[in-house]
């Protein structure tokens, strides 16, 4: 057998999205970065589609290392991916094509759909779980996925009999979560619980239904010093270490997604640096994937689990039920045992949740558990509302009780969601994590109420109450549900007047900041808000209808609004009245910022903020393609401006102006030259290099490539660096030929 190396990323985010807009608000922690899954993707995620190989003369190749990796992405980051960062999310969706191509088996794994714990799941709960992932898998990939990964690794003979029920064939697992092995077909077991697992082979688990799964087991002390002992600082100390511990069979890696970059900068280049050597088998050293690899080599030893079991718990799955001691968070001291009362108290919110979607479903599906799992299509998009209609609700139902089952759907999503294993693994209740899981819950007691379920929060406050907190003034778990979660709530009032504030923001609020009378919409991935003025005449305020109209239900709702004009300059000032259709309208409601969660009020001053730069900048440029016609030539000793104070203003937009294209007279390009150098290393400039790596690559996908070179020309002379990265992925596909492209390469730190 030859040696085979293959690594696995588990790419993967705590879910963060808004249960009602559906959509990540701004996270204070990740700035400058809007959100988490924005800074990792920057520093991780998009840093590995692309990652750079050095050499003389610049960036000598450009390795989407999705390619040559195995790996898994979340479905809810991918979710996410797809909506806000659509060149990486192509790049992976590629590369498992790639691969499928070359090996005969796509790099590609599935994922647990929520990353729930799946011993401590419902039966119930395993199935959504993994009969959802497959669906998302199917819709993005194209394929059935032959590989899942489990949360935390974590698994029990009953988890494994879910994913066979759904074709899965293999999973990863450590190595300290096999228990014995022996032969297939022989009785004679051997412990391995201290030791003495061979990881180069796939073994067998036989399962009750007499069925049989594949477990590939990775290498625990290569992956753990990637993780900590900063292997990725030093490409070629990195292949020794795998090389060494090389031999027949398959050598395989488990590593975290967010070690290439985040926790360790420009790490995608000691992995591109690695899997460039094995791609060229290096010491007989062959790439390849899982699927391939237990294609050629079936199991022929088979293990037995220690269960239930996880890689990151010494007490089985303690860790996401009880105080057992093993935690992250750094705070020595701290107690977990608010761990128990948060798990009983959604164990028990969910047992609900099922109750009310059953005894409510028998009258809306006609078959309502395999409706639930075929939800999966729905929310992968495979099928459209419509046609899940079609397929499992009942004949004749109103549209109030087609409303009401797409509901009952929400309300099974966001309750999964809940339960995501991210709500235990640290050592605080109070963290975001909890803070999201129990936010999901909210959401689901919402969509139980709107469709006539009983009231789950009484008793789920009063469990929550014996969930303490470790800083004294968050109490436990039922204040953070108070203070905390509870003022994340969604309603028609405050969807409203979010919409309006946005439009406000954007300069669009028909009769107000805008001139258009005609329908404006704010559009969130969850749910979408339009603004239509009517020819209603009410003193002092805008008449219009409001259309609220969620993603995935078939029935918008309509109410009617009022608003004025923001008294002075603050848009919380805003006074707005809403009813119901139909009825007269009630006393006027005041907009106020109090009323909205932080991260709402946040996402409006956002958007505030883009448009007004936005604005700010054109202005800049505009009043700088006059100016720069103005500069004269340099007297005497002069070294800036006359005035130069009140030019710094105007400094970024005159060096976007200059390098855009605009001309200056000769005699004048010495002083200003100079007076833009000042001017490169200001912090004000750091708006201004986004700018110009993204008109950059405008002109090379437009074909400007005289304005290109004049703009990647003059950025060497003022010593301006943009970030030039999707510049030099767009180039890095073509064969430079001509003098032009080769001198644009060069200009970028490309190697032509």
């Amino acid at each position: 057998m030859k040696k085979y190396l293959c690594i696995h990323g588990h790419f993967y985010q705590p879910p963060r999205e808004d249960p009602w807009l559906d959509l990540i608000l701004p996270e204070g922690s990740a700035a400058p970065a809007m959100n988490w899954n924005e800074r990792i993707l920057n520093e991780s995620y998009a840093p590995i589609a692309s990652a750079r190989r050095l050499g003389p003369g610049g960036i000598v190749d450009i390795v989407n290392c999705y390619e040559w990796m195995s790996f898994n992405a979340g479905p809810t980051l991918l979710h996410w991916m797809e909506q806000f960062a659509p060149t990486t999310y192509h790049s992976m969706l590629d590369a498992d094509a790639k691969s499928l191509s070359r090996l005969g088996h796509g790099n590609a794994l599935a994922q647990i759909y929520h990353h729930v714990i799946m011993p401590l799941a419902s039966e119930l709960d395993k199935e959504l779980e993994v009969a959802w992932a497959v669906e998302d898998f199917q819709a993005r990939f194209g394929r059935a996925p032959e590989g899942m990964w489990l949360s935390e690794t974590a698994v029990d003979t009953a988890t494994l009999e879910v994913l066979a029920d759904y074709g899965i064939t293999f999973t990863i697992l450590a190595p300290g979560q096999a228990a014995a092995v022996t032969k297939l077909g022989s009785g004679d077991w051997r412990d391995v619980s201290h030791g003495g697992l061979d990881i180069r082979l796939p073994y067998a688990v036989s399962l009750p239904s007499g069925r049989q799964i594949a477990v590939f087991f990775y290498d625990g002390p290569i992956s753990q010093a990637v993780a900590f002992e900063r292997l990725l600082e030093d490409g070629e100390k990195f292949w020794r270490r795998l090389a060494d511990a090389s031999s027949p069979g398959l050598l395989s890696l488990a590593t975290d997604g967010e070690t290439y970059g985040h926790h360790f900068k420009f790490g995608e280049m000691g992995l591109a640096y690695i899997l460039d050597q094995a791609r060229q088998q290096r010491e007989d050293i062959h790439l390849t994937n899982y699927a391939t690899f237990l294609e050629a080599h079936p199991p022929t030893m088979q293990v037995r689990l220690h269960e239930p079991s996880a890689w990151s718990c010494a007490h089985g799955v303690e860790r996401w039920r009880s105080d057992c001691g093993c935690t992250t968070g750094g705070h020595p001291g701290w107690k977990q045992t608010w761990r128990k009362p948060l798990r009983d108290a959604l164990n028990a919110f969910k047992t609900k949740v099922d109750e009310h979607f059953f005894d409510a479903g028998q009258q809306l599906f006609k078959h309502p558990r395999q409706a639930l799992v075929e939800a999966g299509k729905l929310l992968s998009g495979r099928v459209t509302p419509q046609d899940f209609a079609d397929m499992w609700l009942s004949g004749g139902l109103s549209p109030a009780d087609r409303t009401k089952a797409f509901k009952l759907i929400a309300m099974q999503k966001w309750a999964l969601a809940a339960f995501a294993s991210c709500a235990w693994f640290f050592d605080e209740i109070s963290r975001i994590e909890p803070v999201n899981g129990l936010t999901f819950a909210l959401r689901a007691m919402e969509l139980a109420e709107k469709t006539q379920g009983p009231d789950f929060e009484p008793e789920f406050s009063d469990i929550l109450e014996q969930a303490p907190s470790n800083i004294p003034e968050m109490h436990n778990g039922n204040h953070i549900w108070q203070t905390q979660v509870v003022p994340r709530r969604e309603t028609t009032r405050t969807l409203v007047t979010q919409a309006l504030l946005h439009l406000w923001a954007q300069r669009r609020l028909p009769g107000v900041n805008s001139e258009t009378t005609s329908a404006e919409t704010v559009q969130w991935p969850g749910v979408s808000v339009t603004i239509e003025p009517t020819s209603d005449e009410i003193p002092s305020f805008v008449a219009a209808k409001a259309t609220l109209a969620w993603t995935q239900e078939p029935h918008p709702e309509d109410v009617e609004i009022a608003y004025t004009s923001p008294p002075g300059h603050d848009p919380y000032a805003m006074r707005i009245q809403i009813t119901k259709v139909g009825e007269p309208f009630e006393a006027h409601v005041c907009a106020r910022g109090d009323e909205l969660a932080w991260n709402k009020r946040q996402a409006i001053a956002d958007t505030w903020i883009q448009t007004a730069s936005n604005t700010l900048f054109q202005d800049m440029v505009r009043h700088a393609q006059d100016g720069i016609h103005l500069i004269t030539n340099r007297q005497e000793a002069q070294s800036t401006l006359t005035f130069a104070p009140l030019w710094n203003h105007l400094a970024p937009g005159l060096a976007y102006a200059w390098l855009t294209g605009e001309s200056v007279a000769s005699s004048a390009e010495e002083l200003m030259l100079q007076f833009l150098r000042d001017k490169a290393s200001s912090p004000v400039t750091d708006d201004l290099l986004r700018r110009i790596a993204s008109t950059a690559n405008e002109f090379f996908h437009a074909n400007k490539l005289d304005q290109l070179e004049t703009l990647l020309t003059r950025c060497h002379q003022i010593n301006l660096n943009p970030n030039f990265l999707e510049l030099q992925n767009s180039l890095f596909p073509y064969d430079p030929k001509t003098k032009q492209l080769r001198r644009i390469c060069q200009l970028v730190g490309m190697a032509s």
